[in-house]
């Protein structure tokens, strides 16, 4: 079917006014530096209705495996043939990304409309934030609403949400998520959620509300303690990786891996999970048992060609995501010292390479030293740059602090990532065998993939 000029018309407007929404969100205080309030959001939304109590959800925080957890749970769910809408953040390439409904990201016109209804309740809170001496709304706080509100119109029957920083706090808690779940917890963003792992816990077990059903994957002693304080001082039922359900299983396969878990009510085996990693396994378990725990209170298995339907198509962008071939370019997200030993022990599990190139960007708040220590050791050959964020270590910068850590590697600065990525990908293609991994901050790989559809090599 051709595509008419009024159609043509119409969705270059639509992408055009779609671009002009995210603008006036970057106009609001960015998401590096979110308020610890919820006052503010709750304002809004109650003026619009209270949207977020007109479906029931997942809420899902931690330090890793949110976003992919999300994204399993949020395939099972729909799945299942339920209506869906699902929350993370932050995304790769388009705004559109982070809000979900029905397994395809928003689409232009929606978004730009469920805005324009928004707008004018932004404009009255940010008024009154004002006259009260306050900060206006945020860019998550409005991102929120915004999500929200577009799963209430669409009308979705559930929904999966991601924390976008830690959770007591975090403008996605003024809704009541039915099941709360936990990644596990490390030591990241702690110039704003603290610098131990039980102040990090405390601040991300807020999200436990009364009655609500909790999941948590396997965590430190004091993560833990944390989180089972919080449950019972909110009556609630807990559910533990390793002792309430576990992974039995995973193989190698094609494409993926092939999982058996062991659920809160029923054992599934023969899972075929198109994800690479043993952490992904593990999230994928979580997903499971927090879907049953939504489901069935727990207690009711979930039908096994739904489950393998669900599994079978989730998908996680940026997370162990092979971007395109001859030579072989991976991108993955981890950004702290956990995530990427995780993308270590994956890469030695799930590919065969005999030589790597890492082209490797951090930004400035998280732990550069630890992230060098678990990849560079990986590297035949490590190239060093910069993403565009302002919050990015500059590549000269950057390179001289791996040189001090990583004496001996075979190291390269370059001040762009299209150089950095042309540069690596020569590399690769001369010699059989080779492959490139971009890693080290989110921007950088949304960035990776923006240079690869561009230049026609993505798959």
């Amino acid at each position: 079917m051709t595509e008419s000029r009024a159609d043509r018309r119409s969705n270059s407007e639509a992408g055009s006014g779609a671009e002009r929404v995210y603008q006036e969100l970057l106009d609001r205080v960015g998401e590096a530096a979110p308020r610890p309030r919820l006052e503010p959001t709750r304002r809004l939304l109650n003026l619009l209705g209270d949207p977020q109590d007109s479906f029931p959800f997942i809420h899902v925080t931690g330090t890793n495996g949110k976003t992919s957890t999300s994204r399993i749970a949020e395939s099972i769910l729909r799945a299942h043939g339920l209506r869906t809408g699902l929350l993370t953040s932050p995304h790769l390439v388009r705004m559109n990304e982070r809000i979900v409904i029905d397994g395809e990201p928003i689409s232009d016109e929606t978004l730009v409309r469920n805005w324009e209804d928004i707008r004018p309740y932004l404009g009255m809170v940010d008024a009154e934030l004002a006259a009260a001496g306050e900060e206006p709304i945020t860019y998550f706080e409005a991102l929120t609403a915004l999500a929200f509100a577009s799963f209430a119109d669409a009308p979705v029957d559930a929904a999966v949400i991601e924390v976008g920083m830690g959770g007591e706090w975090d403008s996605t808690n003024v809704g009541n998520g039915q099941v709360a779940v936990f990644t596990p917890i490390a030591l990241d963003h702690m110039h704003r959620l603290g610098n131990t792992i039980a102040k990090i816990a405390t601040t991300k077990a807020g999200i436990i509300k009364p009655g609500a059903r909790v999941v948590s994957s396997k965590q430190t002693e004091e993560a833990m303690a944390a989180i089972g304080q919080a449950t019972a001082m909110n009556d609630a039922t807990l559910a533990v990786e390793g002792s309430d359900f576990e992974l039995l299983s995973s193989t190698v396969a094609v494409g993926g891996q092939v999982i058996s878990v062991r659920g809160l009510a029923a054992e599934y085996s023969d899972l075929f999970l198109p994800l690479f990693g043993d952490h992904q396994a593990i999230n994928a378990t979580v997903a499971i048992a927090a879907v049953e725990s939504f489901l069935g209170g727990g207690t009711q298995p979930i039908d096994a060609r739904v489950l393998a339907e669900g599994i079978a198509s989730a998908a996680s962008p940026g997370r162990l995501q092979i971007l395109g071939t001859q030579p072989t370019v991976i991108i993955d997200a981890a950004h702290n010292p956990h995530g990427a030993t995780a993308l270590a022990a994956s890469l030695r599990k799930y590919f065969d390479f005999s030589e790597l190139a890492l082209v490797m960007g951090i930004l400035s708040d998280k732990d550069a030293h630890g992230i060098v220590d678990a990849l560079v050791p990986l590297a035949d050959r490590v190239n060093i740059t910069q993403s565009h964020s302002d919050r990015a270590i500059p590549s000269e910068e950057l390179g001289d602090r791996v040189e001090e850590w990583a004496q001996g590697a075979e190291l390269s600065e370059f001040p762009t990532l299209d150089d950095a990525l042309s540069d690596a990908r020569a590399w690769a293609a001369d010699a059989p065998g080779r492959a490139v991994l971009v890693t080290g901050s989110i921007t950088l790989i949304g960035e990776a993939i923006e240079l690869a559809t561009e230049q026609g090599w993505k798959l």
